[in-house]
């Protein structure tokens, strides 16, 4: 059975690729949708991947995972620093959740340093650029498998 893995984007990221390219870089979330996508066949994954500008949206897509997903890969942007109502829903589906940040989010501004939607994540992957998509992929595989 394929595994179906759910990558969630916030607040701003579909204006990656003309948006601060100096921290961002020049690839569009498309772009990173398709990398997502290939690298996910190769590894035997399915993604569906979402973005939204919109709080309770995101909250709807986490309690959309209860029955379709095994995973969930989440780049919460700004509201990584804000959103109880994110942390609370990722706590209620109960599923495998790799933190994702393009940035390395200890680098830059102080209220950034502060994640609410740690606590409900397996793993965290900042700093390494669009990049970090294909690791999160790769690490919730194998999160999955244990």
């Amino acid at each position: 059975m394929i595994q179906k893995i759910l990558v969630i984007n916030g607040p701003n990221l579909n204006l990656l690729g003309t948006r601060e390219k100096e921290k961002y870089g020049n690839v569009s979330l498309a772009d990173i949708q398709k990398k997502c996508e290939a690298h996910s066949k190769k590894i035997g994954l399915q993604v569906d991947f979402k973005q939204s500008n919109v709080e309770g949206e995101i909250v709807n897509f986490i309690q959309d995972t209860k029955e379709k997903h095994q995973g969930i890969i989440i780049n919460a942007g700004g509201y990584t620093h804000t959103s109880v109502a994110i942390l609370d829903a990722l706590l209620a589906v109960k599923k495998p959740t790799i933190e994702l940040h393009i940035t390395n989010i200890y680098k830059r501004e102080d209220f950034r340093h502060k994640s609410l939607i740690s606590k409900a994540a397996d793993g965290i992957i900042c700093g390494l650029g669009v990049d970090g998509y294909i690791m999160a992929l790769d690490g919730i595989k194998e999160i999955i498998k244990k």
